[in-house]
């Protein structure tokens, strides 16, 4: 499997977390509350943004959720046999 597709299946994780998480908030409100852009916001949940780290910290208490309770769910989302490491 090729880095590309790996990281996709990340972002995609990722989107699907935020707008469960989300639930009937807006993405507006969601970031005007919390000072996060609504373009970044939503190409996230579009999985086409790869945030930084600071940016998963933010979005982890926008949605009212540790950044290490976030990750999990994420990493729950993805294949059993997930890695980012070809072997």
């Amino acid at each position: 499997m090729q880095i590309n597709e790996n990281k996709q299946k990340i972002l995609e994780a990722l989107a699907v977390i935020t707008k469960e998480l989300r639930r009937d908030k807006s993405q507006f409100l969601l970031s005007c509350e919390n000072d996060i852009s609504v373009s970044i916001l939503s190409t996230i949940e579009r999985g086409l943004k790869d945030p930084q780290l600071t940016t998963i910290f933010k979005l982890a208490e926008a949605l009212e959720i540790k950044p290490h309770e976030f990750i999990k769910l994420i990493e729950e989302k993805l294949p059993s046999d997930f890695s980012m490491i070809d072997k």
